[in-house]
């Protein structure tokens, strides 16, 4: 007999929303980057309380994250790279994946493009996604935009969401409230709960 958990649970189960964490798992090594890991910092620990508060739920937490380029590395790999070898480690300590979480590699800015999570979120039967991550205006932005154009109903906490600039962040959560009337209260006032 196997001890590797039973995946046809998710079946059976059928989620109907989820929890993605967007990118925060980042060695925040290129221009730019020591501000936004400054941006991160605050926002990490608010997605870490969403994302205990999820699994308690049972409700699917899926790091969607960039390959850094990294064509032959898979998550594992990646976030031991950003733990050993740069500044985000304390931040990947902190939103470290939990055994039953899934993870999708991107290799662009959206988590749809070139990657398996429509099929992942079809699998798991989600209608509805709870959005997180960095950064605002680029890849939470472009993936929220695909996901609304897929029919998924989206909710983006604004305060587990930062970009380099604070403006800029702004900016693109008033178009995701403004355009796709996008709820962007905070996290706190998520409701996680069981589906029945």
């Amino acid at each position: 007999m196997s001890d590797a958990p039973n995946l046809s649970d998710d079946d059976e189960r059928g989620c109907h929303y989820a929890l993605l964490i967007i990118d925060m798992i980042n060695g925040f090594d290129f221009p730019d980057g020591e501000r936004l890991r400054h941006q991160a910092g605050p926002v990490a620990e608010r997605i870490a309380g969403l994302a205990a508060r999820a699994r308690a739920a049972e409700v699917p937490v899926i790091y969607v994250n960039d390959n850094f380029g990294r064509w032959r590395s898979d998550f594992r790999h990646v976030i031991q790279h950003v733990c050993q070898h740069t500044a985000g480690a304390a931040i990947a300590e902190r939103l470290a994946p939990g055994e039953r979480d899934y993870f999708v590699l991107k290799p662009r800015h959206s988590g749809f493009l070139g990657t398996s999570l429509e099929v992942l979120l079809a699998h798991l039967r989600v209608r509805s996604l709870i959005v997180t991550g960095i950064t605002g205006d680029l890849c939470v932005l472009f993936t929220a935009m695909d996901a609304y154009m897929r029919g998924f109903e989206l909710r983006i906490p604004a305060d587990c969401v930062a970009s380099v600039d604070e403006a800029n962040n702004r900016r693109a959560l008033d178009l995701l409230r403004e355009s796709m009337r996008v709820d962007t209260s905070p996290a706190p006032e998520i409701e996680l709960r069981r589906d029945s």
